[in-house]
């Protein structure tokens, strides 16, 4: 197997064959492509000359060596083709009757000496395995979608895998350009293992009507900064390949979180998988377009919002940077802001960090001075809430306890005017109590901003089943005018980023407990493979372990899933005082400043 790998097959030319031929031919390998439709060799060559030929226009290759290029490639229709090959590629559809036949053919062509590679991300790299006639030379090779953009690549391997041969693929991979990551074979992987759990969960949370496809959608974009969002994803991918991964992981793991929504089967036995359908939870211009198109679930842009109350004036409680960040938004966008807390000298703290985060956005020309003292001289800070007599909004984000969070809404009910609006920004308490804790429970909403305020752009707005018609159009309509992006949901733990998110950081987690992958390699997979700005363990350790452990709690408590026990690592880290980057240790350690 000492085999430079220079002549590789390709088998399968759909959009993953056809991406990985041209991640291979670029890095100047004789690439043989190998289709049973000459139809998909045909747009297999016509994508590569379509790449190669912007890649001329924008001067990254010559003319020359992009007719070397399309001359490395060459297409067949015969596994016969393969004969020469130092490794062969396989990325035929998921079903394993498919795959075993493609390796029963491959084992009577190919030398003894070549590597077959799976790109499944779903099924057994060992059951396929064991089904070929060396199953020391097969191993798993999952790259990720758009191959020649996405760096990451997966390398399983099986119990049965020599040594030698994941050395061999280990090696192709970085002369391509790519961060390998070694896994061994479980369904999904690492990054499909968390990506798809997550998925089904927004899958279900949509079908359950607790929030639109848009919302949900707009959610983890917005308050997660991830590139799609999950029910968008789902179509790209495709739904029929989505619940055939699940499947695979319910089947391994018995984890209920891992059992297919029953949407998607829905969706895919009426052939409605996603882009390439022209139809999956939304609807495409044409099939294989990425292009939305209105349907009957497209929220009406000209929808009356009905009867607002008038808002000139907010109240934010509070002193820390939640508090700040807040009272900064409200400010900068024109209101008349007053800046509560237990003691005038914290409220003045508070709105001194105000002022040196408008002094930093000024430096960095996103503000005009002006427009920074202006926006300065709106809040007024406060040592009491007594200064909430005459505000139209009030606002709090104080401590995430429910106790607390009560009392002060027992002080709003008494200090407050009639037909204020009172706000809560917890982010896994339930509203309901809040509102509750006073007389006009009409008028209690939660508004859920994302740290830091002034950048993140999402507001999670929640409302209760007392909450009022006025005050939800009126919320919606002030989260507008300081220029964020309202989602609406209902009040349940978690609201729709953290229900989605946190189970996805607690698999992370037993993936480790579980010595499935190391940190380093689950945060690589995340990052590159799934296109995160963080990868879970970076994360985890930038929110607080302890902040994190007590979102699984509230989780686990209010929806009773087995799966959303908090693992006990995290337990045990918290245990320890190792909360992240503000003690220093978290799952890593930090240099203290």
């Amino acid at each position: 197997m000492d085999t430079p790998l220079s002549t590789i097959a390709v088998v399968g030319l759909g959009t993953m064959g056809s991406g990985i031929a041209e991640v291979l031919v670029r890095a100047g390998r004789e690439v043989i492509g190998i289709d049973v439709s000459e139809a998909a060799a045909r747009r297999a060559v016509a994508c590569l000359e379509a790449a190669t030929a912007r890649s001329v226009a924008r001067e990254r290759i010559t003319e020359e060596e992009r007719r070397d290029i399309l001359a490395r490639f060459r297409t067949f229709s015969d596994l016969r083709a393969a004969a020469d090959a130092d490794l062969v590629i396989e990325v035929v559809p998921e079903s394993y009757e498919l795959k075993q036949q493609v390796f029963r053919e491959l084992d009577a062509v190919v030398r003894p000496d070549a590597i077959l590679a799976t790109g499944t991300n779903a099924l057994s790299v060992t059951r396929l395995a064991a089904d070929s006639a060396r199953p020391e030379r097969v191993l798993g090779l999952h790259f990720f979608n758009p191959a020649p953009a996405m760096k990451l690549v997966e390398i399983v391997s099986s119990v049965l895998t020599a040594p030698q041969a994941v050395a061999a693929v280990t090696d192709l991979a970085h002369q391509l350009g790519k961060e390998p990551v070694a896994v061994g074979d479980r369904p999904g992987f690492v990054a499909d293992g968390l990506l798809f759990g997550y998925l089904n969960q927004a899958a279900a949370m949509y079908e359950s009507r607790y929030a639109s496809r848009e919302d949900i959608d707009a959610a983890m974009r917005l308050g997660c900064g991830l590139p799609m969002g999950p029910l968008a994803l789902l179509d790209l991918i495709g739904v029929d390949t989505a619940r055939t991964v699940l499947e695979a992981m319910y089947a391994e793991s018995g984890d209920r979180l891992h059992a297919p929504a029953p949407i998607l089967r829905q969706l895919s036995d009426a052939g409605l998988t996603g882009r390439k359908a022209g139809r999956g939870f939304y609807t495409y211009e044409e099939p294989g377009s990425g292009v939305v198109v209105r349907d009957a679930l497209t929220p009406s842009e000209t929808a009356a919002t009905g009867e607002v109350r008038e808002v000139r004036s907010v109240g934010v409680a509070g002193s820390g940077t939640m508090a700040s960040g807040i009272a900064e938004v409200f400010a900068k966008a024109g209101y008349a802001v007053v800046l509560a807390a237990r003691s005038l000298e914290k409220a003045e703290t508070a709105k001194g960090r105000i002022a040196k985060s408008l002094a930093r956005s000024v430096e960095k020309g996103r503000l005009t001075a002006e427009a920074a003292d202006a926006a300065l001289a709106r809040v007024t800070p406060a040592g009491s809430l007594d200064a909430f007599a005459d505000v139209d909004l009030a606002v709090e984000a104080v401590a995430e306890d429910l106790e607390v969070k009560r009392q002060l809404f027992a002080t709003l009910d008494k200090v407050c005017k009639p037909g204020a609006v009172l706000a809560t920004t917890t982010s896994s308490l339930p509203v309901v109590a809040c509102a509750r804790a006073t007389s006009r429970p009409q008028d209690v909403i939660g508004m859920h901003f994302f740290n830091p305020a002034p950048a993140m752009k999402l507001v999670e707005i929640v409302r209760t089943v007392l909450t009022a018609d006025d005050v939800h159009a009126t919320v919606r309509e002030v989260t507008a005018k300081i220029r964020k992006h309202p989602v609406d949901c209902g009040d349940r733990a978690g609201f729709i980023v953290n229900a989605l998110l946190f189970p996805y950081l607690n698999n992370a987690i037993k993936m480790v407990e579980n010595h499935y992958a190391s940190l380093d390699d689950i945060d690589a997979a995340m990052r590159l493979g799934g296109g995160y700005p963080m990868g879970p363990f970076e994360l985890l350790d930038v929110v607080g372990l302890d902040v994190s452990l007590a979102i699984e709690r509230v989780l686990h408590r209010e929806f009773r899933d087995p799966g959303l026990a908090p693992a006990p690592l995290l337990e045990h880290l918290v245990a320890a005082g190792c909360l992240g980057r503000k003690t220093g240790r978290g799952f890593r350690e930090y240099a203290r400043r």
